[in-house]
C-alpha cells in the first residue's frame, strides 16, 4: 500500500499521518515561506494606519490593492504540491478581475475566468450559497474547495482589468506533498456569447483535449424574453462523437438537479435552492425600473458522476422557451457559464480572453 500523501482528506482519513507540509499564501505571507507570517513593518503595510500603536506582528497587511489595468502574481509554489483551499473577499467588478492558474512552468492558464464566476457569482451581486466545493458566505466572502495538484510549480494571478483599483484580502491554503501518478491537473475556463444568435447552441466548452473528467458547471443565464426559458438540454460530446453526443439531458432546470422550471407551486415563483451538488442560488427579478432582465445562477457538480473522457471534450446547452402553437422558441440570451475539468498536461490553448467591455453585465 502507497504511503497516504496527506492530500485528499475526509472523514476517514483524518486519523492518518503524513509527511505533508501545510503552507499558506496571503497579505500577510507573499510567499507562504515557513516562519515569516505577519513580519510587514509599519509605514510599509496595508494597515499600517490602525496598527500604528501596537506594531509589527498586529495585522499590519491583511489586504493587497491591485491598480486598475495591472497583474498582481498572487502566489508561485514550487511543487510538488496541491492548492486545497482559497478564500478571498474583492471589491470592484467581479467580471473584471481574472482568476488564471499555471502549472509546471506552461505559458498560458489552465485556469482562466473572472473571480465572480468562478465563484458561483457572475452577476456581481452577493447571494449566499452552500456547496460541496463553492461557498459564498457574508459579506461577500468566496470559498474553494476544488483541490488543485502541480508537481513542478503553481502560480497564480489575479488581473484587473477595470479602469478602478480594487482591493482582496485572500488566503490560499496548499500542501507540499508528493503527487500519485494518477492524479490530473484541475482546469476551469470561462465563456459568454451575448446575445447568442437565433437558433445557435450555446457552448459551455469545446476544444478540450487529452485524458480526464469534467466535474462542474456553473451558468449566469440573463433571460431576454417572457416567458420560461430552459426546455433546452445539455450535451456532452466526447471521443469523436459529431453529430450526436454520448450524453444528453432532457432540459435545463434537470440538469441542474431541479424539475418544472424551478417553480414553488405555491407561491407559482422561482425557488432558490443551494445543495452539496447543484443549485439555483440567485435569481435577479426585475424591479420595474433599470433592472429589467430575470436573470439567474445556478451550479452543477460531477462530483459522484464526473464525465470521463480518453482524448477529447465538448459540452453544449440549447436555449429553449415556448411560442405560440406548443412550439419550442429558440432563445437569444445573454448566457455565460464556467467549465470546471482535471485532465493530464498540456492543458487546451485557447484563443484571446474577452475584452471589459465584452466582460461587462449591464
Amino acid at each position: 500500500m502507497s504511503k497516504f500523501n496527506g492530500l485528499v482528506t475526509d472523514l476517514g482519513s483524518l486519523t492518518k499521518l503524513s509527511d505533508a507540509k501545510s503552507r499558506s499564501l496571503s497579505p500577510e505571507n507573499y510567499n507562504g515561506e515557513k516562519g515569516k507570517g505577519g513580519m510587514a513593518k509599519i509605514g510599509e503595510g496595508s494597515a499600517s494606519e490602525p496598527a500604528r500603536e501596537l506594531g509589527v506582528g498586529w495585522k499590519v497587511n491583511p489586504f493587497h490593492v491591485i491598480k486598475a489595468k495591472t497583474t498582481f502574481e498572487l502566489g508561485n509554489i514550487e511543487g510538488p504540491g496541491a492548492i486545497q483551499h482559497i478564500w478571498m473577499t474583492p471589491t470592484g467588478s467581479w467580471r473584471h478581475t481574472i482568476l488564471r492558474v499555471y502549472y509546471d512552468d506552461q505559458d498560458y492558464p489552465s485556469v482562466e475566468v473572472p473571480i465572480g464566476d468562478f465563484f458561483c457569482s457572475g452577476w456581481g451581486t452577493y447571494s449566499p450559497l452552500n456547496s460541496a466545493t463553492i461557498t459564498v458566505n457574508p459579506g461577500s466572502a468566496f470559498n474553494s474547495y476544488w483541490i488543485m495538484p502541480f508537481r513542478k510549480r503553481c502560480r497564480i494571478t489575479l488581473e484587473n482589468v477595470d479602469t478602478t483599483d480594487m482591493t482582496v484580502y485572500y488566503q490560499v491554503d496548499y500542501t507540499l506533498t508528493e503527487i500519485d501518478e494518477d492524479q490530473a491537473y484541475f482546469h476551469a475556463r470561462f465563456n459568454r456569447v451575448n446575445p447568442l444568435p437565433y437558433k445557435d447552441v450555446y457552448t459551455i466548452i469545446d476544444g478540450i483535449r487529452g485524458k480526464g473528467h469534467y466535474v462542474g458547471t456553473y451558468m449566469a443565464w440573463g433571460v431576454n424574453n417572457a416567458g420560461w426559458w430552459g426546455e433546452g438540454e445539455i450535451k456532452f460530446y466526447m471521443d469523436g462523437d459529431k453529430d450526436y453526443p454520448t450524453i444528453c439531458g432532457t432540459g435545463t432546470e434537470d440538469y441542474f438537479c431541479g424539475s418544472y422550471n424551478f417553480e414553488n407551486k405555491k407561491t407559482n415563483l422561482y425557488e432558490t435552492y443551494t445543495t452539496m451538488y447543484a443549485g439555483l442560488n440567485q435569481v435577479i427579478r426585475p424591479d420595474g425600473l433599470y433592472n429589467s432582465q430575470q436573470r439567474f445562477s445556478m451550479y452543477r457538480w460531477h462530483i459522484t458522476d464526473p464525465v470521463r473522457f480518453d482524448k477529447e471534450l465538448k459540452v453544449t446547452m440549447q436555449a429553449l422557451g415556448w411560442r405560440k402553437g406548443f412550439r419550442y422558441l429558440p432563445l437569444q440570451d445573454d448566457i455565460s457559464s464556467v467549465a470546471y475539468w482535471y485532465q493530464t498536461l498540456p492543458s487546451p490553448k485557447f484563443e484571446s480572453f474577452f475584452t471589459p467591455d465584452e466582460l461587462e453585465v449591464i
